[in-house]
């Protein structure tokens, strides 16, 4: 089959969205002994995309079924406030917010899931708009990423958008490779922490 990138599609995309987002999100690898929660890592890294700002969510298909996926927001100022107000209360009964230091990977992601404001910071204000993109192992150094990130770019580009950033795990070298590849460059942000932020405009 040929993969071709097309919009994403609720009712028929949603299992294969939160699929490949757990069998991605240990940086790159399966998460499930990580994160035994199966809908924990979608709802925060996915999940809000597609609900939120669907005019920016597009996948790989295989035959009809996704295999790959890239998400993405405009204005992550925006996006957070949506987060906040339209996204984090259809979660706090199934994840409430932390009451005490979190001690387990999965407690760390539910925090980050509380915590929306994180990704607003001074130094990726000049890039407004975020993506998190991810596609099955069998199907990666096929230039899938590539269409993916430039049915993105292309996107945003069109509604004004002139740049974009994204958060990842600096253990995660070979999606890092790849960034460097589509002309991603690093953003100098104090303590980051496990993360790199890396940037691009949205012309592609």
């Amino acid at each position: 089959m040929t993969v071709t990138i097309r919009p994403y599609r609720h009712a028929t995309d949603k299992e294969a969205l939160y699929d490949i987002c757990v069998r991605t999100a240990d940086a790159g690898e399966d998460s499930r002994e990580l994160y035994p929660d199966l809908d924990l890592m979608p709802s925060i890294f996915a999940a809000p995309y597609v609900h939120l700002e669907p005019g920016f969510a597009f996948v790989a298909d295989d035959g009809g079924q996704a295999v790959g996926y890239i998400v993405g927001c405009a204005d992550t100022p925006a996006f957070v406030r949506a987060y906040r107000e339209e996204w984090l209360p259809k979660l706090i009964d199934r994840y409430p917010p932390p009451e005490h230091p979190p001690a387990t990977p999965s407690e760390e992601m539910v925090a980050l899931m509380h915590d929306p404001e994180r990704m607003i910071l001074p130094e990726v204000a000049a890039y407004p708009a975020h993506l998190h993109m991810n596609l099955l192992p069998g199907y990666q150094r096929a230039g899938h990423g590539r269409a993916l990130m430039t049915t993105l770019c292309r996107a945003l580009a069109a509604g004004g958008v002139p740049a974009l950033h994204l958060c990842m795990l600096t253990a995660n070298t070979r999606a890092r490779a790849f960034y460097d590849r589509v002309g991603f460059h690093v953003i100098d942000v104090p303590d980051p922490g496990p993360v790199t932020y890396l940037g691009r405009s949205t012309d592609m």
